[in-house]
């Protein structure tokens, strides 16, 4: 017992561990899904001003002029690296990305400059060409380092599922084996109960299930009936033939009872000797019909070759005819009658 306890709260321990441990996957989890968050949209604006910049150069170049375009650009940098702008963009916190932004951007204003270079004095005098491809790789660059840390966080995304399913799934086990253990404990506990209320040699109630209705004390309120018996010959059986011949009288009586009373009522092995039934919802004529048979099928047993003799003494109360009455008190005139039988039956034997 004690070490079950102690294996119960080991379990509980573990459990409890367990728990802790997939709360803060949980946590580490929505921590990781808000960094992720928005971070497909800083990859497509990325990658936006890549292609913007090249248009942009392009432009400049054929002496078209675009401010505007220029002015969107600047946004999604400032956006890009601030979180600030209008293009609801959020900061990735991720160094490398940072730092490969930060050189895009400082460039992206030696650009500009270049830009203006373009429309004073024509691009065939300045480096634009040159520049904007430069800053094309930078940017692709700055691309890729959103791209990685997206993908660095989908993986610790993935790390984190699978050690949560683990933790979840040591858990439904942990619950199975301590559901299993209370199934295999209550079945342990049904079978103690059993062999504390069935006598083991005939499969009857034994004398604690007698004893736990007759100490009912309250009043019968339905016309019962209580029949006591004694096998007689018990003794004899024993002194002459053994016990284990006593032992096979006693089985034999008891399947005996419980073959002729209705299922319904209630049959018990109440001492060594002593068997009591209790008959529910009958009267006077019905107990008298059952004693009946008993006799009749008693004679055709002992008709029969190297049959143990069956002889006994029966007395029975009817609770009708003491309207006051309660079980136990029942069961004292039912040995009352049965007392007188048995005297009887000395007397003609």
């Amino acid at each position: 017992m004690q070490t079950s306890k102690k294996n119960k709260n080991i379990i509980g321990i573990i459990q409890s561990f367990l728990i802790l441990i997939l709360v803060v996957l949980v946590i580490f989890m929505m921590i990781q899904i808000s960094r992720l968050q928005g971070t497909a949209r800083v990859i497509n604006y990325a990658g936006l001003v890549r292609g913007a910049t090249q248009r942009e150069v392009k432009l400049e170049i054929t002496g078209n002029q675009n401010d505007e375009l220029i002015k969107y650009l600047d946004d999604i940098l400032l956006g890009l690296r601030y979180q600030d702008g209008h293009y609801n963009l959020v900061k990735l916190n991720d160094e490398e990305y940072q730092g490969k932004l930060k050189i895009q951007s400082d460039y992206w204003d030696k650009l500009k400059t270049e830009i203006e270079a373009v429309r004073n004095k024509g691009y065939e005098n300045t480096d634009i060409v040159n520049m904007s491809e430069i800053y094309f790789t930078m940017a692709d660059e700055t691309v890729s380092a959103a791209e990685s840390y997206s993908e660095k966080i989908a993986i610790k995304i993935r790390t984190i599922e699978l050690l949560s399913a683990l933790d979840m799934l040591i858990l439904v086990i942990l619950v199975i084996m301590q559901t299993l253990k209370a199934m295999q404990m209550a079945m342990q506990n049904r079978l103690l109960e059993q062999k504390a209320f069935v006598d083991a040699h005939t499969g009857l109630p034994n004398k604690n299930a007698c004893n736990e209705l007759l100490n009912k004390k309250d009043i019968i309120t339905g016309s019962t009936a209580c029949i006591m018996f004694d096998l007689n010959n018990l003794k004899t059986v024993n002194d002459t033939m053994g016990h284990s011949a006593g032992d096979q009288l006693i089985m034999n009586f008891s399947k005996f009872l419980r073959s002729v009373i209705p299922e319904k009522d209630f049959v018990g092995r109440y001492g060594g000797d002593e068997f009591i039934a209790v008959i529910y919802h009958t009267n006077e004529a019905e107990i008298k019909e059952i004693l009946k048979v008993l006799y009749r099928e008693k004679d055709i047993l002992n008709s029969y070759e190297n049959q143990i003799p069956i002889d006994y003494a029966c007395g029975w109360a009817l609770s009708s005819d003491n309207m006051s009455c309660t079980m136990q008190m029942l069961l004292d005139d039912a040995d009352a009658n049965m007392y007188k039988n048995k005297q009887l039956c000395k007397k003609y034997n």
